[in-house]
């Protein structure tokens, strides 16, 4: 599968941000997706992720409450909606995608990346 991310941008901190992942492919449903984040000079990190059917999602501590991921399977998609941004949350974001026959969400050891899309947050 080939996974397109796009929607990042410059934002002020407390703006929204939607992110949207585009993949290829007729088996999109076949994959757990999640979004994760590498900020400079840190290691990538996992902020959210959703099960293939969208049925469940678990989120990072420092993005529950603010950000939102769901999925279109119809239409072969995955969104991160960011809400009251801060500019901690400055960083490179990626969508992944994890083939998988469960409907388990996984934080981990996903199979396909995405190109990164910037999400710059100004104090």
């Amino acid at each position: 599968v080939q996974l397109q991310a796009s929607g990042g941008g410059l934002v002020q901190a407390g703006d929204s941000l939607r992110l949207s992942c585009a993949a290829s492919g007729r088996t999109f449903s076949s994959y757990a997706m999640g979004w994760f984040r590498q900020a400079p000079g840190r290691d990538r990190e996992f902020v959210a992720g959703i099960s293939r059917r969208g049925v469940s999602t678990s989120y990072a501590d420092s993005v529950k409450g603010r950000f939102a991921i769901s999925r279109d399977n119809a239409k072969n998609t995955v969104s991160l909606q960011m809400n009251s941004l801060k500019p901690e949350n400055t960083a490179v974001y990626y969508c992944a995608a994890r083939g998988t026959t469960t409907d388990l969400v996984f934080t981990i050891s996903y199979d396909y990346w995405g190109q990164e899309t910037l999400v710059t947050v100004s104090s």
